[in-house]
């Protein structure tokens, strides 16, 4: 990913206004991006909106079919600190690769998270034959008191599944409706798949610390009247107790939120870090390969090398 991002929003930014009596919705609309050779809709981070809790990047990939000789996603070596990758599968099979030597394929309705703290490496292509790819792929920033924790892997094959309100429901990290993820979490967060087999009108209990956002990920999504296209994010703030979120048939979003982080943060290429000194320093290890990062073992294909710089260090 080759952006700069401070996060620098007051606090009163995560609570969207009240107009008329009602709580107004902030419309965060998508940008296009490739990764891997796939198109992708990229809603976080943008300028309208930075952070939702500590999720502080979203990818929606497809639905997509590869045809021909396409080989599907294919994403080189490359390098993260400071956050967590979190894999949500919905359709398609990809094969993760790191430097901590875990090789493991990611199936429909599984999550894969990989802590990078301090730095790893990864890479991510589909696996040989398969034609399909559905899948969010978001960040997770780490708490400054958490940033440099050993790089980790964890797979998680089975989250909480049940059905409610016309819909099926998937616990995909934190706590909702009585469920709790297994999925390891730094901060207070909460991550919820939404899956409506005919039109459905679904009450979606919130808590009034946490900010959140939905995203539409197939059919258009209702709320309070407001209509949301497509990978369009409707971003609820702060304050609210419930909403009701009206799906069509057929239709799929996913609902992210948490307690605001609280700090600021800054985003550049692949890396999250607390200070553009942490960057500078992650990027020139990369560079110069450094053991930092170790070695992904069994990848064909050359590293990822990032854009340049966008700034210097003061000692410069």
């Amino acid at each position: 990913m080759s952006t700069l991002v401070a996060d620098q929003e007051l606090a009163s930014s995560m609570d969207c206004p009240v107009i008329d009596g009602k709580r107004q919705i902030q419309h965060i609309p998508p940008r296009t991006a490739d990764v891997g050779g796939i198109p992708v809709n990229r809603v976080l981070p943008s300028r309208h909106r930075r952070l939702v809790g500590a999720w502080c990047f979203l990818d929606h990939a497809g639905p997509a079919i590869f045809k021909g000789n396409a080989k599907g996603l294919q994403v080189g070596p490359h390098p993260h600190i400071g956050l967590q990758t979190f894999t949500w599968m919905i359709e398609g099979e990809v094969l993760h690769r790191d430097s901590l030597g875990h090789e493991q394929v990611i199936r429909p309705g599984q999550v894969n998270l990989m802590t990078a703290g301090r730095g790893i490496s990864h890479t991510e292509e589909s696996v040989p034959g398969e034609t399909h790819l559905h899948a969010a792929q978001l960040w997770i920033a780490l708490p400054e008191s958490d940033r440099q924790t050993s790089p980790r892997f964890d797979h998680y094959p089975s989250l909480p599944t049940w059905e409610d309100q016309n819909a099926v429901f998937t616990l995909l990290i934190g706590e909702f409706a009585g469920h709790g993820a297994p999925t390891l979490a730094y901060s207070p967060l909460v991550g919820l798949d939404i899956a409506s087999r005919e039109a459905s009108s679904v009450t979606l209990t919130l808590r009034e610390d946490f900010e959140y956002g939905v995203l539409p990920l197939e059919g258009e999504l209702d709320i309070d009247g407001d209509r949301f296209a497509p990978n369009e994010m409707a971003y609820l703030g702060r304050g609210r107790t419930d909403v009701t979120v009206n799906l069509p048939a057929g239709g799929r979003a996913i609902l992210v939120g948490g307690k605001p982080l609280g700090e600021e943060i800054w985003i550049w290429w692949n890396f999250v870090g607390h200070s553009k000194a942490e960057i500078v320093e992650a990027q020139r290890d990369w560079e110069k390969g450094s053991d930092r990062f170790g070695t992904v073992k069994g990848y064909d294909g050359e590293r990822l090398m990032p854009p340049p710089l966008p700034w210097k260090t003061q000692a410069e």
